[in-house]
This record gives structure tokens, sequence and C-alpha cells, in this order.
């Protein structure tokens, strides 16, 4: 089943549906930065809030979300734009999934529930919208449902699961949005309420073989679909990105690296591609810097 992001309408249009299967963006995160159990789960759940944030957007818009809790694994940093298009990071990949009070598995105990949660959204205009809320869960599905409600004035519901192998290797990934529009009817939210409270969790739908509007058919009855697209992990660095940011450090720093190191090499956090560059290279940008 290919990843995509579905866009529909429920319940007479009283209801915007976002389903996502995102299984081989998540697998792809993992194989790059080689994320443990708790640091694949958690930083799933991240990429899956940008895509389904970034299926809210239009044309060039883009977004970044970051999760800052006081847990063990550190900053999570996730850009998406409104192609379906994601990347990000989480600080300390090699974390295993914490015990909470209980020793039982928790994602809460290890992204940690004191922090913030920030969205940053780049919509083409002079200044970039921000907002902030505090973390309320630390589980990623219900710190966006609270940052919908609270800084966007957008009740809406948010599940996101990421099912791994007794190994910690992908078995399934996805994810949905529910948003009520304006002029909803009391009725209608009490339906999805109760829809919510009987559903199936998604990932282990996905990994039965069920499509994201199957099982949203399910949940919310006949849904009207606006369109589907294919999603992907994808990082838009390159070397000679890279190469500019060289250049931007001056003639003195490049020459400290021809001199001490004879090369040097960059790392993009998001993807974790490396670029070489050789002494000849750093000469090349040094002489760049100098024009």
């Amino acid at each position: 089943m290919k990843d995509t992001l579905l866009r529909a309408l429920a319940m007479d249009e009283n209801i915007r549906v976002y389903g996502l299967n995102a299984t081989q963006v998540v697998k792809e995160a993992k194989t790059r930065h080689d994320t443990y159990n708790g640091g694949t789960i958690a930083l799933g759940k991240t990429l899956m809030a940008g895509l389904l944030l970034g299926g809210t957007l239009k044309g060039e818009d883009k977004l970044t979300i970051k999760v800052q809790g006081d847990g063990i694994l550190g900053a999570i940093v996730v850009d998406s734009d409104a192609k379906g298009h994601v990347k990000g990071y989480v600080k300390n990949p090699h974390v295993y999934i914490q015990p909470d009070e209980n020793m039982r598995p928790s994602l809460p105990a290890t992204i940690g529930k004191n922090g913030i949660l920030t969205v940053i959204k780049d919509l083409g205009l002079k200044e970039a919208f921000s907002g902030q809320v505090p973390l309320v869960a630390g589980d990623i599905s219900q710190d966006i449902t609270y940052y919908m409600a609270s800084s966007e004035q957008v009740p809406s519901a948010v599940s996101l699961c990421v099912n791994l192998d007794e190994d910690g290797e992908v078995i399934s990934a996805g994810g949905f949005m529910l948003q009520v529009l304006p002029g909803a009817s009391e009725e209608v939210i009490s339906a999805v309420e109760n829809s919510l409270q009987q559903a199936e969790d998604f990932a282990k739908a996905l990994a039965k073989g069920i499509s994201p509007a199957e099982y949203l058919k399910t949940l919310m009855g006949e849904l009207v679909i606006l369109d589907e697209m294919p999603v992907e992990f994808l990082c838009d660095c390159s070397k000679e990105k890279f190469g500019q940011a060289i250049i931007a450090l001056g003639e003195k720093e490049i020459t400290e690296m021809i001199e001490e190191d004879h090369g040097a090499e960059a790392v993009c956090q998001f993807c974790n591609n490396h670029y070489h560059y050789s002494e000849e290279d750093l000469i090349a940008l040094r002489n760049e810097a100098m024009a």
C-alpha cells in the first residue's frame, strides 16, 4: 500500500477528514536516523502530524513543528509542505521507549510531559505565523489536538499510530485528523465522539491492508473524497547548499579548514546525508568567499 494523504468531507459535509498512510515515510526516517523504538515512535508521529497539517496548506506554503519536552529524547523537529513532502529529526535517536510510574512503556515518559509544542507556518507573507502551546500529554496526538483548538481555534481530533514489531521495525504507521466545520450541530459532534471511542487502532488496521478511505468510512460513514496525494520523506539538502553555507563562514574559517583538516564534511540534520569537501573543493569555495 502506497503512502498517501486522503482529504474528504463527512457527515453531510460538517466534518473535514484527513486520512494518512505513512508507513514508508516512518520506515525511511528510522533507516536514515537509526532510531531505537522510542525515537521511531516519537519522530514517526511528529512526521505524520507534519503531513496532516501540511494537508491544510496551499501552493508553496510550508510549516515546521517543534516538540521540546523534558524527556530523554530531546527536541523533535519536522518540516513539511503542501505537496506531501516531509523531513525531520530527533535530537537523541538512540532512545528506547521509557517506562511510566507503573513501569509500562510510555511515549509521554519518553518525550516528557513538561515542554512546548511550536508550529511555524510560512504562508508567503512578510512574517511567518507562529503558534505555541504547552505539552498537555507528551504523546503528539493529543498535543496536536490541543494546539489546533487553542492556537488555531479549529476543534479537531487527531490520532497518530506507529506499529512496531518485537525488533523495533516498522510494521505500519498512519493517522487521521477530523475537523469540525462551522455550523456543525451538537448531534454531529456527539456522533463523531462516539465513533472515536469505538475506533480500532489505525496503524493495526493499515497492517491488515485496510486503506485510509476504508477505515474512515467505517469511522465516519459515507465520505465525499476531495483528493488523495502521495506523501514521502524528502529532503532538499544538497552539496551546493552546504557549500553556500561554508562560503558564508568567510575566508578565515575556510582557510583554517584547509590548513588543519585538509577537507570538511557536512551532515544534514534532517536526513543524515553526508557531504564531503576535498581540499580542492574548499579552495574553490574560499575563492568564492573572497570574491
